[in-house]
């Protein structure tokens, strides 16, 4: 039987290894001895790896590719992706070399204005408040100035506070909504930070103002936490050319193609169950550029995901059109990235991947990015429409099922170029492995 155990942080990895490999796994040696394999041969990098996270046993390892032939507004990309999807960096990279002779992508920076709240129950009267709000705005700038001095030479800092009331969607609850600029940095504990003595200050001068009565003094601080949701954080990232560039198929012309794509965003626009599987496309390029560049992936799908809401309904992140004779295709979405502070400071492979892409800005990260996730979903639409996603899904996730069934590199070899004629599928690929281990 297995027992609760105390004091799990203060024991050793070997310790917490074994502990674990004891007590949780069938094989407890083969357990450590195969955790151990994943630890880097080089002390100080792993003693690194250790420390970005708590109890740490061992690493976890996704790959690294490459989509290369990426011009964004006239400068050629090759964009480090870190993830463990068969299709993904292939997709991405079809994209890319297909958008390469028709002018690449354009992109544009909408905004960079990030948020942060105070949440508050006030109980008193609103007017009053509201007076209040305004006597001592002048001060939640004044007893931050020493938290945003270093940020504003750059250029950043707070931007604006609003006193915002929520009482009709919630009784008695009140924010400060703030806004930021934070540059290269995605900024968090430095919004954070603002908001925690902004949530003093206001305590603090309450007390001290004359009009509130005794209960209208004792406002109470929920929680002071920036938010992930950033609608003018924002870029945009499109691709367009004239229909008859648009076909490389001969199966079909290149009006009834453009048509097609269309007719899959409108489908996606609409219909929430098909829009959370298109928009899941998109974030296969963007979530592997976000990892591959040491950024918080959660933080920007729950924020794309929300934006995906903001009608009330949830819908497609691109757009598609055919006007005048030319097929265009866009999209626009919020993502707060930093390529200063955080682990882009600290993981050897983050800094590889940011230099890869010439060290860029947080507003030429947000392109590139936003490209990824545009050429991601230009490649799926392109393939749903014309031979159907698991024909090139199949064939990149092949060498996955030969893994899984044992086969040797000869057996790969014989299989691949077997499975160039034939279409994959996991019963089809098991089936020619017996039939070749037999012969």
């Amino acid at each position: 039987m297995i027992t609760p155990i105390e004091g799990f942080s203060k024991l050793t990895k070997e310790e917490k290894i074994n502990w674990i490999a004891a007590n949780y796994t069938t094989n407890p040696e083969n357990t450590k001895a195969f955790l151990k394999v994943y630890w880097n041969s080089d002390l100080q990098l792993q003693k690194l790896h250790d420390e970005f996270i708590e109890n740490t046993i061992s690493n976890y390892y996704l790959p690294l590719g490459i989509a290369p032939n990426f011009l964004i507004n006239n400068k050629l990309y090759a964009i480090p992706m870190a993830i463990e999807e068969s299709s993904v960096v292939a997709a991405a990279s079809k994209a890319a070399k297909f958008w390469l002779g028709r002018g690449g992508f354009k992109t544009t920076v909408l905004g960079t204005e990030k948020v942060g709240q105070v949440h508050f129950i006030y109980t008193g009267d609103a007017k009053k408040l509201e007076r209040f709000f305004i006597l001592i705005k002048p001060v939640l700038f004044s007893e931050t100035a020493e938290l945003t001095a270093s940020m504003k030479k750059r250029g950043g800092g707070i931007t604006k506070i609003e006193l915002r009331n929520k009482t009709n969607e919630l009784a008695n609850y009140y924010q400060l909504h703030c806004t930021f600029e934070t540059l290269d940095a995605m900024g968090a504990n430095f919004i954070n930070s603002c908001l925690e003595q902004f949530a003093k200050t206001l305590k603090k001068e309450a007390l001290l103002f004359s009009a509130f009565d005794a209960t209208e003094k004792n406002i109470e601080i929920v929680m002071s936490i920036l938010s992930n949701y950033v609608p003018n954080c924002l870029v945009r990232a499109e691709v367009s050319c004239k229909i008859e560039e648009l076909q490389e198929n001969p199966n079909i012309s290149s009006e009834k193609l453009a048509q097609k794509i269309v007719q899959a965003v409108t489908i996606a626009k609409v219909e929430p169950y098909r829009a959370v599987t298109h928009n899941k496309g998109i974030m296969n390029g963007i979530d592997a550029v976000i990892l591959a560049t040491g950024n918080d992936f959660r933080a920007i799908e729950a924020g794309i995901h929300a934006y995906a809401s903001r009608s009330g309904s949830y819908t497609s992140l691109t757009d598609a059109s055919i006007e005048n004779g030319i097929f265009k295709f866009w999209i626009e979405i919020p993502m707060a990235l930093g390529t200063v502070g955080g682990l882009t400071n600290l993981h050897p492979l983050v800094k590889i991947a940011l230099e890869i892409l010439q060290k860029p800005t947080a507003e030429e990260l947000m392109q590139i990015v936003a490209v990824a996730g545009l050429a991601q979903n230009f490649a799926a639409l392109r393939s749903l429409v014309t031979t159907g996603i698991q024909e090139g899904h199949m064939k990149m996730h092949l060498l996955n099922i030969l893994n899984q069934l044992g086969a040797t590199e000869t057996e790969k070899e014989q299989l691949t170029t077997y499975f160039k004629t034939h279409t994959v599928t996991h019963s089809a690929v098991a089936s020619a492995y017996n039939k070749l281990k037999n012969d």
